[in-house]
């Protein structure tokens, strides 16, 4: 929908209005605050009870399912070409040069054929994670798996952000030199920041904050822009290196295979395949939150089937070759893209490196921006809007994340919480059982039938998915099994001492939590099967027929397309500032009406 600019004034005058009238009184806070119903919660339940959607928990409507195979093939070219450093953390773990890339490219296929899976429910209902989870889960127990998520995604968001205020900071330094660098600091060292790099961190901050504002269907322009604008600016930096170091790269000193020879090949190439997926364990689980807006079935599977595997590893590769490239002529020891900037305005200074350097610095940038939004800021938003859907949309819970990640102080924890740091970096074998069991649940137990009306019934008469007192219990049962192997393994990279056995199960991390969570839910089903899938067989449904089917909520109205993610228009309603406002909030709440 294309509004002309007098539409987009009047909106903003409206909005404005509402705004004012809203701070009259405590009533009309309470009212602008709260988001709308939809036309499936209005009849989702037969009985009073918690609001279980809002426009953004609903199946997305056809008008915003604007996303063709070709943005999803643009997305994941961009989100994944921007992975400079994974080669070095390859490299770090005891590969040579040429087993890391082709571990990086192994590890991604095996991402890629993961997020191939979990991406089709939503393609096919249009319906996002925290949804997909009330599925899988129950009405209740989605709330521990989504809350996680959004808990993890908080920090980092936050972790990203000072990442990315570090490619500011060689920006800042490009234009204004020792005036930057020279800034006073009036920040105590054990804070783990200064004054200059606060400077470079709010900047940052603030570039993120306009892009809360929208939903993922109106950002295709946006992850456009950044596959463009990366591309020169990677390319550029892998061609100085090359140029500048005459290409003698150096490989040489990245032949040492000593953690390989001393642990056995065996073990030691599935740790190194498991954890170049640590890089994609988020994306993978984050999948249903972008792959609802496509606009056909298969558009967000196979577009990035091979582009993520091939963008990935070709950025890796440029980075392994372009800072050993560096490091061996310069006898440096650099492998992040922020740090070679610094290096190179050091060594080179002069105002065509400036240039070069702020022009490449702000590439990185902005591929930077829109992995923060892709993978932190759309999940958290999509996570909150379940937990209170009664006053959080997707743009007000990516504002919330935004404000939040600056509370949390993330230059704190990267400075000063080693064990935090390494938490954060194994946690996707959690998440690896998740993936397991939705994957598992939607095409081989439901054969890929969701009930959507049904999504939105948090009562106890919900015979598909309020399971056992709101949980699906034999979900439970395989999380905690997928995660209880390699959970000591991953303790011990916390710092206790455990078993060697113990730390190989351990390395197995995310693979081995997916299969063991897949197979034990497959078989804990077969044998003690839900009340869903007995309600399944019984009615003979063939694979994902119920997605051709009209939706009837639970109490038989009929919702249409139209009616998706809006509220019912035949019943009466009080619009308020957060959901549709096709009620101006004036007619809604009276003037006199004073704070009770």
């Amino acid at each position: 929908m294309r509004w002309s600019l007098t539409e987009v004034k009047a909106k903003a005058e409206e909005k404005k209005d509402n705004a004012r009238i809203a701070f009259s009184s405590w009533a009309a806070f309470k009212e602008w605050v709260q988001v709308s119903d939809t036309a499936l919660d209005e009849h989702g339940h037969k009985i009073s009870g918690p609001t279980w959607s809002n426009e953004d928990l609903d199946p997305t409507p056809p008008e915003k399912r604007t996303w063709r195979w070709w943005n999803f093939v643009i997305f994941y070219w961009g989100l994944s070409f921007g992975n400079w450093t994974l080669g070095s953390t390859m490299i770090g773990i005891g590969l040579n040069w040429w087993q890391a890339i082709l571990t990086i490219f192994l590890s991604q296929l095996i991402s890629s054929i993961a997020m191939f899976f979990n991406s089709r429910c939503a393609s096919v209902y249009h319906i996002g994670y925290p949804v997909v989870g009330r599925s899988v889960f129950g009405m209740w127990g989605s709330y521990y798996f989504v809350g996680v998520r959004a808990a993890l995604a908080i920090i980092w968001y936050g972790v990203q952000l000072y990442s990315g205020s570090a490619l500011l900071a060689n920006m800042l330094r490009a234009v204004f030199g020792h005036n930057y660098t020279d800034i006073p600091n009036h920040i105590p060292a054990s804070m783990g920041i200064t004054s200059a790099g606060m400077l470079a961190f709010f900047l940052f901050w603030l570039i993120h904050l306009p892009l809360t504002a929208f939903r993922p269907y109106q950002l295709r322009k946006f992850f456009w822009f950044k596959a463009i604008i990366m591309l020169p600016a990677i390319w550029g930096l892998f061609i100085f290196c090359m140029v500048n170091t005459k290409g003698n790269i150096g490989l040489g000193h990245l032949n040492n295979t000593s953690s390989a020879k001393s642990d056995g090949w065996g073990w030691f190439f599935v740790w190194s395949i498991n954890a170049g997926m640590g890089n994609t364990a988020t994306l993978i689980t984050n999948q249903p939150d972008i792959a609802r807006w496509s606009k056909t079935k298969s558009g967000a599977m196979w577009s990035q089937l091979l582009s993520n595997p091939i963008a990935v590893t070709l950025s890796a590769s440029l980075g392994i070759l372009s800072t050993s490239a560096i490091n061996n002529a310069w006898n440096l020891q650099l492998w992040n893209q922020w740090d070679l900037l610094d290096a190179i305005m050091t060594r080179y200074w002069s105002a065509g490196t400036r240039t070069a350097v702020f022009l490449a610095a702000a590439g990185w940038a902005v591929s930077i921006l829109g992995t923060n939004i892709a993978a932190n800021m759309i999940p958290f938003g999509s996570d909150s809007s379940m937990l209170f859907p009664r006053y959080i949309t997707i743009p007000r819970g990516q504002f919330i994340v935004e404000c939040l990640a600056f509370a949390i102080c993330p230059w704190k924890i990267l400075t000063s919480a080693s064990v935090f740091t390494t938490f954060l970096s194994g946690y996707g074998l959690f998440m690896a059982s998740v993936v397991a069991i939705m994957v598992c649940d939607y095409f081989l137990l439901k054969k890929g039938n969701v009930f959507i009306s049904h999504l939105y019934d948090g009562s106890r008469d919900n015979k598909h998915y309020y399971y056992t007192m709101g949980w699906n219990l034999q979900a439970v049962f395989a999380y905690i099994v997928g995660i209880a192997l390699p959970f000591p393994g991953f303790v011990g990279t916390l710092g206790p001492h455990v078993s060697a056995a113990a730390q190989d199960l351990g390395h197995l991390g995310w693979m081995l939590s997916f299969t063991v969570s897949f197979v034990v839910y497959y078989v804990v089903c077969l044998i003690w099967p839900t009340q869903n899938q007995k309600v399944i067989r019984e009615m003979g449904l063939g694979f994902e027929e119920m997605s051709y089917r009209s939706i009837i909520a639970v109490d038989g109205t009929a919702i249409t397309e139209e009616m998706e993610g809006h509220p019912d228009p035949s019943m009466p309603h009080v619009y308020g500032g957060g959901g549709h406002d096709k009620k101006h909030l004036s007619e809604s709440i009276a003037p006199s009406t004073s704070i009770d």
